[in-house]
């Protein structure tokens, strides 16, 4: 694709699939938009568009498409332009897809498809012009941006900032039967009735990856909850819970009740133990010091503080405490825009914390 830029969106079925999967690229130059299904068609050829240095891509929030299509295709990304991360930087108000182009446009998009099954097949007509409009005006957007970068200077931080974005990775996505702390109210339930929760949100995983579906579309932590509380033993009582749908108590009520059984015999889950050690007050307080200065910086310039910084990005400064230029660049946390423009800043109020 000869092509100084190209214009790029996903759509994945993750409210639908337990294995959620890139069902839809979009591609669109000035003067041309290719929708492609990738669960048909081998994409692997689009490997060295994304990974080239001289065509630009350009996404509305590349982070999700990024690390969506890094984990199903393994594909590397360089030269990015991120419409929505610009207009946090020039401190626009507004940054939803659906907000920038009815204000620079005058185009609405149809809400609807924003939970869209896009695994499905055929898609229906609605469904491909929804896609088309993600990616078919996304280079005139970014080139309103682009000016206004260069207007205010922002440009280089832009870049860096687009830069950073494309080191993203996936994590695995793996089950961890100690998360069913994480369900609401779970911490408020009897300790044997958190036992019986416990084989209910490890039994609604099993079903779940079985029948490729989301956990929460097999049952939700609320019916999860009820489940643990009336314990129900056999399949008309457990057809009476409020939440249970007919399908599942048809197929997998014996899953279910030998969950609840399991529960009941095993012994009371141990909370758990927060293994992340609290830094010491030495560290808190410079890291509250650079907060401060980072969000009065955001303040006054009009953006949300973590375009300045991110709070992680603060905390190890503050864990490492550099003294000098030459130690803050070591630490590799800041880019050399970000370097450049806050690093004696940084390091004189670093000093100030130990005086």
């Amino acid at each position: 694709m000869q092509q100084p830029a190209v214009a790029v969106d996903t759509e994945s079925d993750s409210l639908y699939s337990y294995f959620e999967k890139v069902c839809l690229i979009q591609l669109s130059t000035t003067d041309q938009d290719y929708l492609i299904d990738p669960l048909v068609v081998d994409v692997s050829s689009l490997a060295p568009l994304f990974a080239s240095q001289t065509i630009q891509k350009v996404f509305h929030a590349a982070e999700y498409d990024f690390l969506s299509l890094k984990r199903d295709y393994g594909f590397a990304f360089h030269n990015l332009f991120d419409t929505m991360l610009a207009a946090r930087i020039l401190g626009w108000s507004q940054y939803g897809l659906g907000t920038l182009l009815k204000q620079h446009f005058g185009v609405k998009l149809d809400k609807r498809f924003q939970r869209y099954n896009w695994s499905q097949r055929p898609l229906s007509p609605e469904a491909l012009q929804y896609a088309r409009q993600d990616t078919h005006y996304l280079l005139k957007l970014r080139d309103i941006q682009l000016e206004e970068l260069r207007r205010s200077q922002r440009l280089r931080e832009a870049e860096e900032a687009f830069e950073r974005l494309t080191h993203v990775e996936p994590t695995l996505k793996e089950f961890d039967p100690e998360d069913f702390w994480r369900v609401k109210n779970a911490r408020s339930l009897e300790s044997r009735q958190q036992a019986v929760l416990r084989e209910l949100f490890i039994v609604r995983d099993t079903i779940a990856r079985r029948i490729d579906r989301p956990p929460f579309k097999v049952m939700n932590d609320s019916v999860l909850v009820t489940l643990a509380k009336a314990q129900p033993h056999n399949e008309a009582t457990l057809k009476g819970v409020k939440g249970v749908g007919a399908n599942l108590v048809r197929h997998n009520h014996a899953e279910i009740l030998a969950a609840i059984q399991r529960g009941k015999s095993l012994p009371p889950p141990p909370p758990p133990t927060n293994h992340h050690l609290r830094p010491d007050d030495r560290i808190l307080h410079r890291y509250e010091e650079l907060r401060q200065w980072r969000n009065s910086l955001a303040a006054k310039r009009g953006v949300e503080p973590d375009v300045i910084m991110n709070n992680q990005t603060l905390m190890n400064i503050a864990h490492r405490n550099p003294r000098s230029m030459k130690t803050l660049t070591r630490i590799g946390v800041l880019g050399d825009w970000q370097r450049e423009t806050y690093g004696e800043e940084l390091l004189e109020i670093l000093k100030e914390t130990e005086a």
